[in-house]
Formats: structure tokens, sequence, C-alpha cells
């Protein structure tokens, strides 16, 4: 049976936000939800809250504005998210490539939820999301060549956790036993800020 964090875990947390990062199919979004649930935190898409900022579908941004232009607005949305607290965040695959975002992360917690190759891409084929990366003759290869550059990247994280077919919730779980080794004591976390930006520009996602 799973239990419930401890309450000194939300009070080590004090706030931070905590942004799961890690390939496609690594179940960021569906990880996020219970982690957010037991954290007595939100949960937030990053894809979700750029495509409302974009006004279109990632892959149409990919279309018009290339992978450079879907970066950039991935950074922007970034920068405004870091700006909130208490927000469990399921990134993008290919956020840790800017060094801009991780400036961002490291205001909270950055979790890398890992995934064998076979085990994304058995995930991906059974996804009917558009992954504009993906559109190659063999999606398998150009999957493994994305793993091959982000992985040292995802490797700089907070936490790993390593995962071989376990549902979220038990994802989740681990998340939950294995964030307090890494945390520091209450005192030692600077404050979260407390109020949420809402001025015009600005994104307003709706947060379960």
């Amino acid at each position: 049976m799973n239990r419930p964090p401890s309450p000194s875990l939300a009070q080590r947390l004090q706030g931070l936000n905590v942004y799961l990062i890690g390939m496609m199919g690594a179940g960021k979004s569906a990880v996020g939800r219970p982690l957010a649930e037991a954290l007595g935190y939100r949960f937030l898409d990053a894809d979700d809250a750029l495509e409302q900022v974009a006004g279109r579908t990632i892959p149409e941004i990919f279309a018009t504005d290339g992978e450079a232009g879907f970066r950039e607005l991935e950074t922007a949305v970034l920068g405004q998210i870091a700006g909130w607290h208490s927000l469990v965040v399921a990134t993008g695959g290919g956020v840790v490539t800017k060094p801009e975002n991780w400036g961002h992360m490291r205001q909270g917690v950055v979790v890398w939820l890992d995934a064998p190759a076979p085990l994304l891409l058995q995930r991906l084929r059974a996804d009917s999301t558009p992954r504009p990366l993906l559109q190659a003759g063999d999606p398998g290869a150009r999957l493994g060549e994305l793993l091959a550059q982000r992985q040292p990247l995802y490797a700089q994280a907070d936490l790993r956790v390593q995962q071989a077919g376990d549902s979220p919730a038990q994802v989740a779980q681990q998340v939950l036993a294995d964030l307090p080794a890494i945390l520091k004591d209450p005192a030692a976390v600077p404050k979260a800020p407390v109020e949420l930006r809402q001025a015009d520009g600005q994104i307003t996602p709706s947060l379960n």
C-alpha cells in the first residue's frame, strides 16, 4: 500500500518546484500527476503551457519556426514557470539542451526519469501524440541518436530515478522515497515566491 509523504518532506521542499526531465516516452506527465497530488502541489505540463501561449500545436510551431524557434519559446515559458512555486512540472524532452533552461530549473529540484530505449520506443509507438523530432525513416535509430546526445545532460539532474516498466504511481512513489536524500535542511532552503505572477502577457494555464 502506498504511503503519502511525511509532512517533513513538504517542509523541506518549502514550495520549491519539482522539474521532471527525461526523453519523450519517459512518462513525465503520467508520473507528474500522482507526484503532485502526493506532495499537495499542482501539476503543470510545460508543453501544454507552451501551446497555450503560442496558440498553436508543437508540430505547427516546428513546421513554421523550426526547432530553434520552438526552443526559444520553450525557454521563455520556462522562465515564467520558474517564477511560480509548489509545482510539479513535466518538461519537454529537449529542455536540457539550453543552458538558460538549467538556470530556471535549478531554482527548484530537477528529477531525471530514466528509462531504457526499448521501453521508450514501445511507449512512443503506442502513443498517437505527434513527435516532430521522430519524423524519420527509422524512429528507433533517431531515438537512439537523441538519447546519446541528451543522456549526459539529463545526468546533471539532482535526482535520477530509473524505471523498467513500472506504473506511473510506482515511479512517483520512488521519487518521493528518494527526494529526502538530496534536499537541504529547511533552514538552508531559500524561501519560495509567495504569489503567482499574473501580469498581462504571462501564461495562465489551468493547473490541475
